[in-house]
């Protein structure tokens, strides 16, 4: 592998809170949005969003299995990766996922209501995953055999 390969993705499970967190409440609430709409809550915690946004929905474009183009394009964005220097919307949202402080979910409604909706529609699939973990995975007690 080259110089300038590296790994982003990893199991981050280390980072659980160790307590049962309050639900999340209100999201369901939310109207039903495009995916520029849902994501402008928190477009100020994200870098070039415009950009990545831009880009899942060209990538999103006559999705499969019923959904629609923002919906595809929600689970998209959440699979980008951005620049080294900057978050991405998958680490800032599992971050705001794991905090006590569940008001501060609030602004990722919009979007929760968009990408859980595109993945309550997709079908069912039986497959193996494989994933990176940084730690070992039997003694830090987060081995399954399936999902």
């Amino acid at each position: 592998m080259g110089d300038g390969f590296r790994i982003h993705r990893f199991i981050d499970a280390g980072e659980e809170p160790s307590k049962l967190l309050i639900p999340i409440e209100g999201y369901e609430k939310k109207d039903l949005v495009s995916l520029k709409e849902a994501i402008e809550p928190i477009k100020n915690l994200l870098h070039n969003t415009d950009r990545m946004v831009d880009i899942a929905l060209q990538n999103s474009n006559e999705p499969p299995d019923g959904i629609t183009t923002d919906e595809s394009a929600a689970i998209h964005i959440y699979t980008i990766q951005w620049p080294d220097t900057h978050d991405s919307l998958y680490k800032l949202l599992n971050r705001t996922l794991r905090d006590e402080r569940r008001n501060e979910l609030k602004p990722w409604f919009s979007y929760l209501k968009l990408i859980l909706t595109a993945l309550y529609k997709l079908p069912p699939i039986k497959k193996t995953l494989w994933r990176a973990v940084r730690a070992h995975a039997q003694k830090a007690g987060m081995w399954r055999t399936s999902f």
